[in-house]
């Protein structure tokens, strides 16, 4: 029997409860609170966020289950079809304390049209302030362990998806160490449904492991001011991406969805300093020269 909408959004409703759990431990100390909301169209969700923790300064586990007319910015590449649509999907960022901590993204998600048409996407990427290539070397390990499980191509063509999408053109540069993205997964004549299904849950799955292991790694080492502000800097690079580039955030205010729930991605504090440029030699121009598509990390 083919995997159903309403299972596929019960899963992602799991999958927050049980990352939320593990974050919560891991911090010690900061607690979700839960704001549930209406969709104008219909459905809704829960929004969890976490703040002033013991390593988490703020990060957000968004659940979402909506449905209605499909909008018009989708409609308009299937030949002006007129349907209605069901999305659902888990969305999280994690903004830390400690510059030595990363930020991190995660999104699954799954949309469907009465139409017939559906797809599954998502993909998870690491944002360091500072870039560490034995991190780098055991986040992407992490990944291509999961994408090598449900097939030997998925890790280079998922990878090479995020170098892709997580660039930010006006700066050059890449928004982290990358990730893997994937998006508009669908049935062909060498996977079904339930098959995809499963490789997105194990994506969705990883999460709390890898970034638990990073919390708990990191969190102790010792940081200065000098630190902080680069923090800021590269928190300023991250909320240019997300209001410029980031098609979820654009897809969300296009389409009036929850602006809280739309922008819990944004750090609580950044920083723009005009023609800001690292001293030859830092650390910080080190992590600046390793910001670039193309890198094999593993």
């Amino acid at each position: 029997m083919e995997i159903t909408k309403d299972q596929i959004g019960a899963y992602f409703k799991c999958l927050q409860d049980g990352i939320c759990e593990a974050i919560s431990i891991a911090d010690g100390k900061g607690t979700f609170d839960e704001d549930v909301w209406h969709h104008h169209s219909g459905g809704g969700g829960r929004t969890r966020i976490i703040q002033n923790g013991n390593i988490i300064e703020k990060g957000g586990v968004n659940f979402s289950a909506v449905w209605g007319p499909t909008p018009d910015i989708i409609t308009d590449g299937i030949n002006g079809s007129k349907s209605t649509f069901y999305a659902t999907g888990v969305s999280i960022v994690m903004h830390p304390y400690n510059p030595m901590v990363p930020i991190i993204h995660m999104n699954v998600r799954y949309f469907e049209m009465s139409t017939g048409t559906y797809w599954f996407g998502g993909g998870i990427d690491l944002t360091p302030h500072y870039v560490d290539e034995h991190d780098a070397k055991y986040f992407h390990t992490s990944l291509k362990r999961v994408c090598d499980a449900h097939a030997p191509h998925y890790y280079l063509e998922y990878k090479n998806n995020a170098d892709n999408y997580f660039f930010i053109p006006h700066r050059g540069e890449t928004r982290g160490i990358g990730g893997i993205f994937f998006d508009k997964l669908t049935e062909n004549n060498k996977v079904v449904k339930s098959q995809i299904f499963e490789f997105v849950k194990s994506v969705g799955e990883i999460f709390a492991p890898i970034y638990t292991h990073f919390m708990q790694k990191n969190h102790t080492l010792i940081y200065n001011e000098l630190h902080k502000r680069w923090q800021l800097i590269r928190r300023g690079r991250y909320a240019e991406f997300n209001l410029v580039y980031d098609k979820g955030t654009k897809f969300g205010l296009e389409t009036s969805g929850r602006t809280e729930s739309i922008l819990m991605s944004l750090p609580p504090e950044a920083s723009w300093i005009y023609n800001h440029t690292p001293e030859a030699g830092s650390a910080e121009q080190k992590t600046l020269s390793l910001l670039r598509k193309g890198i094999s990390w593993i």
